[in-house]
Parts: structure tokens; C-alpha cells; sequence
């Protein structure tokens, strides 16, 4: 049995302390007002919102002067009928400038508005994906009949469970982003959709009802998966010597629920992520998104178990379990890079303006990390985990494992910030209170989910080949 020491306790909630604070001062000096908003962008460019709108105001008052000389030029050699429609022209050109400034203000606030929202929103989805991406992964072993991971599923099972209280806060946040506390996601807004021909088409999916019955049907059918999966995998171990009925239901359950799971996930996708830019849609995107879940769930099996090892635990677990582990993360960062290389070079060759743009964003507004991500889920994991060698080496797992899990969290960022705060991102308190709220939950959860049941799954039957197994 895994002891959950006080020390790592200690340590999981000074993180959630530390976390909980950040995101509340994020969410407090975010504007109210669209004067509130304007400051804060001007102070954040050092002034050069400043002199810049000083620069439009010259050059809009000498423009005005010459406009009243014109005007008065016209007044001296036209008839005076003209003057009320120069005053007509005059108000409905004022009108115009006031309401194009008041919209582009409007779509300022709601942007900084947006910014903890969205933070909040990475990390929940983040880690809630490990958790997921764990199951996912769990399950194909189960539904393969895979002798090796025996003596990981432990640990697997562990990891699954942060599904209940990650289910929880993602299923609460949408309820709230569909009360309108929020503006992440712009087809729930009525007035735009009122004036949005693309989504008033997508209105039948896309839709606060509809929306949050696909989500309330996702995350029952998986957490449901997770609690009968695990009860088997328990009552197994305490089976008479010869009895595998749960084993046997196990995989059948497995092999269901992948078929549910791969449906679901793709349109989760959609939904959770993917209509936060309700103008675009990519065809991989469902496997994007699941090709990092799998990548960052690999990682952090092989993390975790790497940590126990070096506690004492998990004795039977040898170089070759873990050099298993480390081909699945290279595989699978393999497995991104061509979903993401074919995702953008379809959209990119093809130059379709509504497809493209998602792109052009991301390359102008979120340079740094954009291009960042891919060097560090594609370049650095190729480079470190092409020998065989490194892949039965601990630290430079954890090296590796620590790279890719930054690199993908950062990759959900790019999916999700470009569409809610536009180019007004920065790494504030609320994007690093975010992380180490949910960094700090995840760890107390699965580590004490860990330490409610022996760590070796003695009554499986192919417990003996996981045992003996040698790469």
C-alpha cells in the first residue's frame, strides 16, 4: 500500500493555496468599465496607446478644420439649401465614429473580461484531459488484453480518478459560461448570433440546451465507465483462484466503452473547444485533441510511476515497463506533430480567408507560443527519445515528460486564448494561479486515490506476464 505522506499533502495544498489566490486576483483587476479597460491596455503598452491616440487626435482636428473650411467655402458660393444636408452628412459621420468606438470598446472589455475566465478554463480542461487521456489509454489495455501494463494499472486508475472532481468543475463552468457569466464563447450571445449568417446555420448544434445535454452525456458515460472499471478491477484481486469474471467484464465493458469514448471525444472537441471559433472547423481536430490527451497521459503514468519506484513502491516494475512507456510518449508526440502538420498544411495550401485566419492569428498574435509548442512536442521528444537507451534512463524521462507536459499545456492555450481575449494575452496571476490550483488538485486526488488500494493488481491473470516481462 502507498502511504500519501503528510509532507506531499502539505505540498499539494500549499499549491491549490497559492493557485486559488492568483486566479482571485486575476479575476479582481479585471476591468468593469470600458474606460477601465482602455486604461489597462494603455498602461500594458507604456504609453504608446497614449501618444498614439494623441497622434489621431491631431491629425482628426486638422482634418475637422479643413472639413469647416470647405464647408464654409461652400457656404459663400452655394445656396443655403445646402446646409442642412452638410449638417445631415456631419451628424451621421459623428454617429458612425461613436458607434464604431463604442463597439471596438465594447469587444475591448469583454476580451480583459475574458482573460481569468480563460485561464481558469486551460487548466481545468488540461488536467481534466490527463485524466481522461488516462482512462482512454487504460482502456485499449484492457480491450487488447495487454500483459505488460499489469503492474501499472494501479496507477492508471489512480490518475482516472480526478474525472469526478475535474467532470464537476467543467460541467459547472459551462453551466455558468451559458448563464452568460462569461464570453468565451460568442454563438451563445443572441445579439450576435442575430447578425451572424454562419452561425445563425449552426444554430440547431449550437445551441445552450443542446450544448450542455452533449456535455452532461459525455461525462456520465465516462466517469460511469471509470466506477464499474475499477470496481471489477478491485473485486478481481479478491476472486477465488480460478474465478476471472471480473476480468472477463472488465473487458467487455473496455471494448464498449471505446467505441463510446471515440465518439465522444471528437465531439467534445467540437463542442468544448473547437466552437470557440464558431467560423472555423477542422476534420482532425477530434484526433488533434485526442492525440495530446494520449501524450500527456502517457507522460504523466510514466512520472508518477517513476516517483513511487524511487519511494520504494512498485518493486516489480522494471526498465522495460518504463522503456514501453517512453516509446508510447514518442510514438505519440510522432502522432501529433502529423496531426498537426496535416492540419495546417491542408488550411494553409488551400488560403480559404474563414479557414486560414485561425492560423494567421496564432502566427501574429501568439508567436512565441505557438511555434514554441512545436518545438517542444515535436523537436525536443524526437531528439531525446529516439535512443533506446534514453528511454530506459529515469531523468531524462522525467526531462523529457516535463518538457512535453509544458508543451501541450501550452498548446491548449493556443487553442482556447486567441478566440476569447484576442491579442490582449500575457501570462498574469490568473494564468499561473490557474496551473498551480489545478496542478496542486490533480496531485492530492490521484495520490490518494493511489493510496486507497494495494499498488500491484495481484488477481489478474496476466499479472505473472507483466511480471516477467523483459524488452
Amino acid at each position: 500500500m502507498y502511504n500519501f505522506t503528510q509532507r506531499l499533502k502539505i505540498t499539494t495544498c500549499i499549491l491549490m493555496g497559492l493557485g486559488l489566490i492568483g486566479l482571485t486576483i486575476g479575476f479582481l483587476i479585471a476591468p468593469s468599465t470600458v474606460a477601465e479597460a482602455q486604461a489597462m491596455v494603455a498602461d500594458a503598452h507604456g504609453g504608446h496607446e497614449g501618444g498614439h491616440g494623441d497622434d489621431h487626435a491631431d491629425v482628426h482636428a486638422t482634418d475637422h478644420n479643413n472639413s469647416e473650411a470647405h464647408v464654409a467655402m461652400i457656404y459663400s458660393t452655394h445656396a443655403d439649401n445646402h446646409d442642412q444636408a452638410n449638417k445631415q452628412g456631419q451628424v451621421e459621420d459623428n454617429t458612425h465614429a461613436d458607434d464604431h468606438g463604442d463597439a471596438h470598446g465594447e469587444h475591448l472589455l469583454h476580451q480583459l473580461q475574458n482573460k481569468p475566465w480563460a485561464a481558469l478554463y486551460v487548466a481545468a480542461f488540461f488536467f481534466f484531459m490527463i485524466a481522461l487521456g488516462t482512462l482512454a489509454f487504460y482502456a485499449i489495455q484492457r480491450a487488447a488484453q495487454a500483459g505488460w501494463p499489469i503492474l501499472l494499472y494501479r496507477v492508471m486508475e489512480g490518475i482516472t480518478a480526478y474525472l469526478v472532481p475535474g467532470s464537476i468543475i467543467i460541467y459547472v463552468f459551462l453551466v455558468l459560461t451559458g448563464l452568460h457569466a462569461n464570453h468565451l464563447f460568442v454563438w451563445m450571445d443572441a445579439e450576435t448570433v442575430a447578425h451572424d449568417e454562419i452561425i445563425q446555420g449552426k444554430v440547431g448544434y449550437l445551441n445552450v440546451p443542446f450544448f450542455l445535454l452533449r456535455a452532461a452525456i459525455y461525462l456520465i458515460g465516462w466517469n460511469l465507465y471509470r466506477y464499474l472499471s475499477r470496481r471489477f478491477s478491485l473485486a478481481q484481486d479478491n476472486a477465488l483462484v480460478g474465478d476471472i469474471r471480473n476480468h472477463k467484464m472488465n473487458f467487455r465493458i473496455s471494448a464498449g466503452f471505446l467505441v463510446f469514448f471515440f465518439v465522444t471525444e471528437s465531439m467534445m472537441s467540437w463542442d468544448w473547444i473547437m466552437s470557440l471559433d464558431p467560423h472555423w472547423f477542422s476534420t482532425l481536430f477530434g484526433w488533434y485533441v485526442l492525440a495530446s490527451m494520449l501524450v500527456t497521459a502517457v507522460t504523466v503514468i510514466a512520472l508518477i510511476t517513476i516517483y513511487l519506484k524511487s519511494k520504494g513502491y512498485l518493486p516489480k516494475v522494471n526498465h522495460s515497463h518504463l522503456h514501453d512507456l517512453a516509446k508510447f510518449m514518442f510514438g505519440f508526440s510522432v502522432f501529433w506533430t502529423y496531426l498537426w502538420f496535416s492540419q495546417f498544411m491542408l488550411i494553409w495550401y488551400s488560403n480559404i480567408p474563414e479557414e486560414v485566419t485561425y492560423f494567421l492569428t496564432r502566427i501574429d498574435d501568439y508567436n512565441l507560443p505557438f511555434f514554441g509548442m512545436i518545438a517542444m512536442n515535436f523537436l525536443f521528444p524526437l531528439l531525446i527519445l529516439m535512443s533506446s537507451d534514453y528511454k530506459r534512463s529515469n531523468w531524462i524521462i522525467v526531462m523529457a515528460g516535463i518538457v512535453i507536459i509544458l508543451g501541450h499545456y501550452i498548446d491548449i492555450y493556443n487553442m482556447i486564448m486567441p478566440a476569447t481575449v484576442g491579442d490582449q494575452w500575457f501570462i498574469g496571476w490568473a494564468e499561473i494561479g490557474g496551473f498551480l490550483f489545478f496542478a496542486g488538485l490533480f496531485m492530492f486526488v490521484v495520490f490518494r486515490a493511489i493510496s486507497k488500494a494495494p499498488l500491484e493488481a495481484s488477481g489478474d491473470p496476466y499479472v505473472g506476464e507483466s511480471e516477467r516481462f523483459v524488452y
